[in-house]
């Protein structure tokens, strides 16, 4: 202990670790930029043609798994398989998006209501794991809680599905881009 200051210093390994932490929180500015210029060009679509919807709903979960799969080698234990989990389940939404581009609204809604629902589950029990040591997972929550009543309303039958299912899209890349922003700044070296 540091007898001017009062301060236990951190050991080697810790200090390493944090560094190891911080080190890429551009990356997550990036990300977050990234999603918000795609969530701007989301909302530029015609809700009537039913293939470009469904291309952004791949593209959208298909970010998603990539933006999983980026924050493996940062996840240590069951964070690790939970992340990994995660980004296959958004691969396979995604890919059953490509797959059948011309599909009815209903079914992209549907295919939707599950990544939401994945999305959101995440968000929210990561939100109450780091509930202590993230400064952010206020945001986690909140956005993880949006996102499966965006999940239930995109699985319900409220007509209008076009319309909405492109501010479903639009409303998902908007939150990762700000959670995203978020963790940057959270994890930015002072």
């Amino acid at each position: 202990m540091d007898v001017t200051s009062g301060v236990v210093p951190a050991s080697p390994r810790a200090e390493a670790a944090e560094r190891e932490r911080t080190e890429f929180w551009w990356l997550f500015l990036v990300t977050g930029v990234l999603w918000l210029l795609f969530a701007l060009l989301v909302f530029q679509f015609d809700t009537r043609s039913v293939t470009a919807i469904s291309i952004l709903l791949g593209v959208t979960c298909w970010g998603g798994a990539a933006l999983e799969l980026v924050a493996v080698p940062a996840s240590h234990g069951w964070w690790r398989a939970g992340r990994i989990a995660l980004a296959v389940g958004f691969a396979i939404v995604g890919t059953v998006a490509f797959v059948h581009p011309g599909s009815s609204f209903e079914a992209l809604a549907t295919i939707f209501a599950f990544y939401l629902l994945l999305r959101g589950l995440f968000e929210v029990v990561a939100a109450f794991v780091l509930r202590g040591s993230d400064g952010i997972w206020w945001l986690m929550l909140v956005l993880g809680g949006v996102q499966i009543l965006l999940a239930f309303w995109a699985a319900g039958d409220f007509g209008h599905k076009a319309f909405l299912l492109v501010v479903w899209v639009g409303a998902t890349a908007l939150a990762h881009g700000f959670l995203e922003i978020a963790r940057a700044f959270a994890l930015r070296p002072k």
